[in-house]
């Protein structure tokens, strides 16, 4: 069954697992970025301050999505971990754990997100961009169930070693989400609140699709039902161990955002946050690659760490750093020397033509953050694998918020270089904080030679 080929793959070979399990994640994670991408084009069409608001809301929408991505980690390291011990029952409640959690943080981060965003927007001076962004954002949150079930359920795909239907479930509501953003923006004339249901219209599709398969169809490894519930409080703080450090990780990404668009406001105005944020989708639209190796990593190395093989671990993480790193390298240069020509996307109308030069300028400095994330990235995934979920929030709020904030501050606003001063700090707070999770990572597998448990050899 193909099930039993995708639990055998996460348990095999750690260079095949990381291959085969990161193409499909990378082709579904891209076309989620093509549709970012397509939706930043489209609303550039109706103007600057349009696409400013989609950066206002940004550290929200980020957040919420950081809730998903937290919980599905957790569920995701714990599950993995179950089918590297060959203990389905522990992985069938952990995956209800999960979803039971999922649904309880739906109802407390709606409320929260709606009644959060006019005073989040104000406080960055939002100005001429603020109804587009209480219009755009208000519609977004009102639907936080379909982002953060979308998320989780994909994660539980990939916890069992299932990439393809998740990759068949995104690139499917995505492509759809293409085909609604121009009708409901322009043809039924709904402006930045098109786009902003069709957002919703393509998460609620991802989720009923899942469902059908998790719930009704029931051909997954996994069983997520009642009668496979137990509430377990070690299950749940196992979950939490990962999941609240990845959340507070998100909570500090999106807190970053807020920092860093606040600073460019102050030093370039609301232009510059546009730049920003459009230049900001291109580098997490070639960041995607290397997104889905981390992802993989979070899987593999939990299968590995399960099974108590630290030659597994060790190879998991060592390959996956070298390939990743390639990768980076590659897509960067296409970001520095295309920049001018990736620009047109976001600047071919007369309301946004303006912010070209900012827009090439961003794109150029941006290609360099690319080459300092790859280390972070890949060692917090390690470290949520075999549930240490603090160490990976240390790495994120040395590399995001401490790091790259400070650094910015420092060099845009102290020493008064401006738009470039800010783009230092970021890309420089990026590799300190990259060096350091490298340095932390590699000192934590060499400690596991001490652990009698693990089998160096297996």
């Amino acid at each position: 069954m193909a099930e039993n080929k995708n639990i055998e793959l996460i348990r095999g070979d750690p260079k095949v697992a990381i291959r085969k399990l990161s193409v499909p994640t990378t082709i579904a994670m891209l076309i989620v970025m093509v549709y970012n991408l397509t939706d930043s084009i489209w609303i550039a069409g109706i103007g600057a301050n349009a696409i400013a608001a989609t950066g206002f809301t940004a550290p929200l929408y980020m957040f919420i999505g950081g809730v998903g991505n937290a919980i599905g980690s957790g569920g995701n390291s714990l599950i993995a971990r179950a089918i590297g011990a060959k203990d389905k029952e522990l992985a069938d409640n952990a995956g209800c754990h999960t979803v039971l959690i999922t649904m309880i943080l739906t109802v407390i981060f709606t409320i929260f997100t709606v009644g959060l965003l006019r005073p989040m927007l104000e406080i960055m001076q939002a100005g001429d961009a603020m109804e587009y962004a209480m219009t755009y954002g208000t519609i977004s949150f009102s639907f936080t169930a379909f982002l953060l079930f979308s998320s989780v359920l994909a994660a539980i795909f990939r916890s069992e070693g299932d990439v393809k239907r998740a990759m068949y479930v995104m690139v499917g509501t995505s492509v759809i989400n293409l085909i609604l953003d121009p009708v409901f923006i322009y043809a039924l004339n709904l402006g930045i609140a098109g786009a902003a249901y069709a957002t919703a219209l393509s998460g609620a599709i991802a989720c009923a699709v899942m469902a059908y398969w998790i719930w009704i169809k029931k051909d997954t490894y996994l069983s997520i039902n009642l009668k496979n519930f137990k509430f377990d409080m070690g299950i749940l703080k196992d979950i939490l161990n990962v999941s609240l450090p990845n959340l507070v990780e998100n909570f500090l990404i999106a807190l970053q955002i807020f920092a860093i668009n606040s600073m460019l406001t102050m030093v370039a105005g609301t232009m510059a946050v546009g730049a920003y944020t459009s230049g900001k989708r291109v580098n997490m639209m070639a960041n995607v690659p290397l997104m889905g190796i981390g992802t993989s990593v979070l899987t593999v190395s939990g299968a590995a760490f399960g099974a108590r093989s630290l030659k597994k671990l060790r190879e998991t993480y060592s390959y996956s750093m070298k390939i990743a790193h390639v990768i980076a390298i590659i897509l960067a240069s296409i970001m520095f020397f295309g920049a001018e020509y990736i620009s047109l996307l976001f600047t071919y109308s007369p309301e946004s033509i303006a912010m070209r030069p900012m827009l090439v300028f961003t794109i150029q400095a941006l290609s360099f953050f690319l080459l300092a994330y790859p280390a972070g990235n890949i060692s917090s995934m390690m470290f949520q694998s075999v549930g240490k979920g603090m160490t990976s929030l240390i790495i994120t709020l040395f590399r995001t918020l401490i790091f790259q904030v400070a650094l910015a501050y420092l060099f845009g606003i102290l020493l008064g270089y401006g738009m470039l001063g800010v783009y230092i700090g970021v890309i420089g707070g990026c590799g300190l904080g990259s060096i350091m999770a490298y340095l932390l990572s590699e000192h934590y597998i060499r400690g596991l030679k001490k652990d009698s448990r693990f089998d160096s050899m297996a």
